[in-house]
């Protein structure tokens, strides 16, 4: 039976595509000036996941071990064909500033692992499941690296959302800071090493903490059953 609670915890924490996997960094250095743009990057992503999890796990039993990473490539270069088909459709000034990014979530080595690893030998239930916390766990993190580069860059939160990703979206805009000038370097590509080493260090940290936190119980409960001995 399929541990939920485990896959949910390791795609949303402890096996993060880019704070623990550290993979999709092209998009994350490039895309992640503004929350907005890492949650536009974040939802495609999610989206061509999701598709390629359920198609590979549902056609699996039908695929030549000797040729399954080109059908794999193949199912995700169809989606993100789609994919950008539909962002040019219907949120083209999003599509305007992701633009060769989107095209190059085919290359994108957690999508791909994620169907050998994980697709591939599970149910399309499972594969399901899988792919949309992997996926929230993608989209978080780049939109937790996109507001961290926007809050010191500019002094503003999703910026220009009614206009990336439509008027529906409009609520999340927040001008944090008004007359802030900010750092320039964290909104140009430098900024996404700057501030991934930041908060890869406080993901360590808080990791610790919580290891550290588990032990202690475990500690004391030894201690009272020697106690008792």
């Amino acid at each position: 039976m399929t541990d939920y609670q485990r896959l949910a915890k390791e795609g949303l924490w402890s096996n993060n595509m880019v704070f623990a996997q550290l993979l999709a960094l092209c998009p994350v250095m490039a895309v992640t000036s503004t929350a907005t743009n890492g949650l536009g990057m974040g939802l495609a992503t999610l989206f061509v996941l999701v598709g390629a999890n359920l198609i590979i796990s549902s056609i699996r039993h039908f695929i030549s071990q000797a040729v399954r990473i080109p059908v794999y490539i193949v199912i995700i270069a169809t989606l993100v064909t789609l994919t950008d088909m539909l962002i040019n459709a219907f949120a083209y000034e999003l599509y305007k500033v992701l633009g060769l990014f989107i095209a190059l979530i085919v290359v994108n080595c957690a999508i791909l692992g994620r169907a050998e690893a994980f697709a591939s030998r599970n149910t399309v239930w499972d594969s399901f499941v899988d792919s949309v916390l992997m996926g929230i766990g993608l989209t978080w993190a780049l939109v937790v690296i996109g507001g961290f580069r926007e809050i010191l860059g500019s002094g503003t939160l999703f910026a220009n959302a009614d206009l990336l990703l439509g008027d529906a979206f409009g609520f999340l805009e927040v001008t944090l800071i008004p007359d802030y000038r900010g750092f320039l370097i964290l909104i140009l590509p430098p900024g996404g090493f700057i501030a991934v080493g930041f908060l890869l260090v406080a993901k360590r940290w808080i990791d610790r903490r919580l290891s550290k936190d588990n032990k202690l119980p475990q500690e004391s409960a030894g201690c009272t059953v020697e106690g008792h001995g």
